[in-house]
């Protein structure tokens, strides 16, 4: 396929990474983002094998290790009694496996590389302060209407092709999709604490998942292991898919007072959590239409039970950037076939999702099977579980 003028909609983990992925496959690409400036906003994410091959091949892989951690494995407990129940291998034995590491990083510290990276493509053009407003569809490509100055001054932008990446309130979306967002009956708390504020019983780098009927919690070292990422995630309707709503501590350690001890002591340590409501939507129909396609949470905002709503954008940005590079492929066949091979994947990862949600939050019965089958499966069968997940490559 000839080189295009691409424009993508949104800077950030999916938009970034599709900007590299389709700098790499020849084309001119400008990124236009909202926001002026790139704060450290958010908190950590975890990056399975299917995306950190991704991100490797794009030749941050030395990037990654120096930013991200890589935990050996996942301890699972009850969240009441603090039994172990079992556990996930990760670490050198995953690695080995799927051919790609385990990693675990702060939001900021990927997209901080993400940045680096784009910045030093010529090929990659960047614009700030930008917001669309508008979209025009023409036979061999799109107009963009960008506002900036607090809608003071507005630029016309033509493209051959749009990229919608702008998250999970995409503006972009509602050009090809009208499905509206539904809540997913749960919030998800975070925070950050320094390391050396972890109970002792929770020292080390492994991931700690606690799980408990119609709540877990899980926590993870980040940015070389100084501090630790902390998620609760309870059923309330409450909360900010952005960044900025602020939550009580004493609400939520009210969620957890009959918690274990270790993880007690765990949520009382942060003195700010940082709240959303957990929301929902199945894949557009379509992803694509004509010279406009989606990628990330634009595309298929995802429930974090099986931590893959960062990975599937970055899964997207390389499948895109495939199909574009198909010879003889038509911009338009080009997407349609993006489409129809994501559609199938984005369907499996949620149903698989919102299975982990249940079992996660699982009553006294469901959870005593729950329980036996980890044991019976050990870490190394729990890993093995989620073949189909981990070994994907583009």
């Amino acid at each position: 396929m000839p080189a295009l003028d691409i424009a993508i909609v949104g800077a950030g983990i999916g938009g970034l990474t599709a900007a590299l992925t389709l700098d790499a496959a020849g084309h001119s690409v400008t990124l236009i983002e909202r926001r002026t400036g790139f704060s450290e906003v958010g908190a950590g994410i975890q990056l399975s094998p299917n995306a950190s091959r991704v991100l490797i091949g794009l030749g941050l892989g030395a990037a990654l290790r120096r930013a991200a951690s890589e935990p050996p494995a996942v301890v699972v407990r009850a969240l009441r009694s603090g039994g172990i129940i079992g556990g996930v291998a990760l670490g050198a034995g995953l690695r080995e496996r799927f051919g790609a590491p385990y990693y675990v990083i702060h939001r900021a510290d990927l997209q901080t590389l993400l940045l680096d990276a784009v910045r030093g493509r010529p090929g990659i053009r960047l614009l700030v302060g930008r917001d669309v407003t508008a979209l025009a569809e023409r036979p061999d490509g799109i107009d963009l209407t960008l506002e900036s100055g607090a809608g003071t001054r507005t630029e016309l932008f033509s493209a051959d092709l749009v990229v919608g990446a702008d998250g999970v309130r995409s503006r972009l979306r509602g050009h090809l999709d009208g499905q509206d967002l539904r809540s997913g009956r749960a919030a998800a708390w975070r925070a950050i604490v320094p390391h050396e504020a972890l109970p002792p019983e929770l020292d080390g780098d492994a991931t700690g998942l606690w799980l408990g009927p119609a709540r877990h919690v899980v926590h993870y070292p980040i940015r070389g292991g100084q501090h630790v990422n902390v998620v609760a995630v309870i059923p309330e309707r409450t909360g900010s898919q952005g960044w900025g709503q602020l939550g009580e501590p004493a609400v939520l350690r009210a969620r957890f007072r009959d918690a274990a001890a270790p993880l007690a002591a765990l949520l009382a340590v942060p003195d700010s959590w940082l709240v959303w409501s957990l929301e929902d939507r199945g894949a557009a129909r379509p992803m694509a239409r004509g010279r406009l396609v989606l990628i990330g949470d634009a595309a298929h905002p995802i429930l974090p039970f099986l931590a893959q709503g960062a990975a599937l954008a970055i899964e997207d940005a390389a499948i895109l950037a495939q199909v574009l590079t198909d010879e003889g492929a038509e911009p338009g066949m080009a997407l349609a076939r993006y489409a129809a091979l994501r559609t199938k994947r984005v369907r499996q990862v949620r149903r698989a999702a919102r299975a982990n949600g249940r079992t996660y939050h699982a009553g006294p019965f469901v959870g005593a099977i729950r329980n036996a089958m980890m044991r019976r499966l050990g870490p190394d069968g729990m890993n093995q579980r989620y073949a189909w997940l981990y070994g994907w490559t583009p």
